[in-house]
C-alpha cells in the first residue's frame, strides 16, 4: 500500500471549469516572484500566478498544464488555483500558438507609442509556454 500521508488536495479552476481536482505529493508552478514548490503542510500563503507550466506530482506519476495567470491559495492541506486559462498538453493547438507568438514579436519590435508593452510581453509568454510544454509532452 503507498503511503498517502504525504499527499494533499490540489484543485485548478477556470472560469469555464473545473480543471483538475486531484491529490498529489507535489506541486509546482510560475508566480510573479518564481517559481514555487509545494509539499503538505506548506505555509499559508495566497500568490499571483505568472504564465507557466504546472507540474503535478500524484501518485501514478507527473501531469503537467499551461497555466495563464490567476491566483493560488496555499493551505496546509489543500492548494487552490484559479487560473485565467489552464490547458492539458492535447488541448493545445501548436499553430495557434506559434501565430499569437509571431504577433506578439512583431508588436514588440514594431515599437509603436501607443504599445501595451506588458499586454504584448505577457501574450509572447503564455505562447511560448503552450508551444513548450506540447514540446516536452510529444
Amino acid at each position: 500500500m503507498a503511503d498517502t500521508d504525504n499527499l494533499f488536495e490540489v484543485r485548478i479552476v477556470t472560469p469555464e471549469r473545473e480543471f483538475y481536482s486531484g491529490k498529489a505529493s507535489m506541486l509546482e508552478f510560475n508566480t510573479t516572484e518564481g517559481e514555487i514548490g509545494i509539499y503538505k503542510h506548506h505555509i499559508p500563503l495566497t500568490t499571483v500566478i505568472a504564465p507557466g507550466i504546472a507540474t503535478i506530482t500524484e501518485e501514478g506519476g507527473v501531469k503537467e498544464a499551461a497555466i495563464h495567470s490567476g491566483f493560488a491559495e496555499i493551505l496546509g492541506d489543500k492548494v487552490t488555483i484559479l487560473a485565467e486559462i489552464a490547458e492539458w498538453p492535447p488541448e493545445i493547438d501548436v499553430d495557434r500558438a506559434k501565430a499569437a507568438e509571431d504577433r506578439a514579436r512583431e508588436r514588440l519590435e514594431e515599437k509603436k507609442e501607443d504599445l501595451d508593452v506588458l499586454r504584448a510581453e505577457i501574450a509572447l509568454k503564455k505562447a511560448l509556454v503552450r508551444q513548450d510544454i506540447v514540446a516536452k509532452n510529444k
